[in-house]
């Protein structure tokens, strides 16, 4: 069957509109996780160190003592060195410890230089990945301008203590970070560093909910998030 010029564009013209129509509807039905944390919770145990206990031993992260070698999801470091641009010499957060991980961007630039598409940005802002597909090029952590990649130089496997056997262990030559507990999240859990705090000073849920948790904390709380200026968009926020 033969089809007009302007009837295919019009019916072109539809498919585009309905296309745009389902993408709309997603992202206002549909979920974006993000997380915030609370300064001032976050620093009432003083080197409180359980968010990260928890994370390795859930994911199996080595626990390698050459810092040259250090593989990490979630670590600690001050507001000073990971807000550079936000925190004045006069501000009280300077010395302060800031929890920090994987920021799960809304414009990624890991994803954006991966050749294999081990690393890729899901449709609920989680920025997964799949380390079978990694073939340790590193493209990934020099895109990345948090440092919220680690490469594994060495086997990391012996020096996995007491290994999760529900979690994949990685291999020498693959790059890891952060998931967000997306497996957890399958199941209905929430990040094993959520559950590990207890001060409740990470707050994990739906940033595309008006009503959840979270949002709920950003429209009433003083919040920065890190390199705003790049406009990779992160999904971590820190309340002030």
């Amino acid at each position: 069957m033969k089809i007009s010029r302007h009837a295919f564009l019009r019916l072109s013209g539809m498919a585009f509109l309905a296309g745009a129509a389902r993408k709309a509807i997603g992202a206002i039905g549909g979920t974006r996780w993000g997380m915030a944390v609370d300064v001032a919770k976050c620093q009432k145990q003083e080197n409180c160190v359980k968010c990260i206990a928890a994370c390795n031993q859930a994911h199996n992260v080595p626990s390698i003592p050459d810092r040259a070698h250090e593989v990490r999801w979630v670590w600690r470091d001050s507001f000073e060195h990971a807000f550079p641009e936000q925190v004045d010499q006069y501000s009280p957060l300077r010395a302060a410890p800031a929890m920090l991980l994987c920021n799960h961007c809304e414009n990624p630039p890991c994803v954006r230089v991966c050749p294999t598409q081990a690393t890729w940005k899901r449709q609920d802002g989680i920025v997964d990945m799949d380390w079978h597909r990694c073939i340790g090029c590193r493209y990934c952590m020099a895109a990345c301008p948090y440092g919220s990649r680690s490469f594994n130089w060495m086997d990391p496997r012996p020096y996995i203590h007491n290994p999760n056997p529900e979690f994949p262990t990685r291999t020498k030559g693959v790059v890891e970070k952060c998931t967000f507990c997306s497996e957890r999240l399958g199941t209905g859990r929430a990040p094993a560093c959520v559950e590990a705090c207890s001060e409740k000073a990470l707050v994990f849920g739906n940033l595309a909910d008006p009503h959840s948790p979270i949002r709920e904390l950003l429209a009433t709380r003083n919040h920065m998030r890190r390199k705003p200026e790049l406009g990779t968009g992160p999904d971590v926020f820190y309340l002030t």
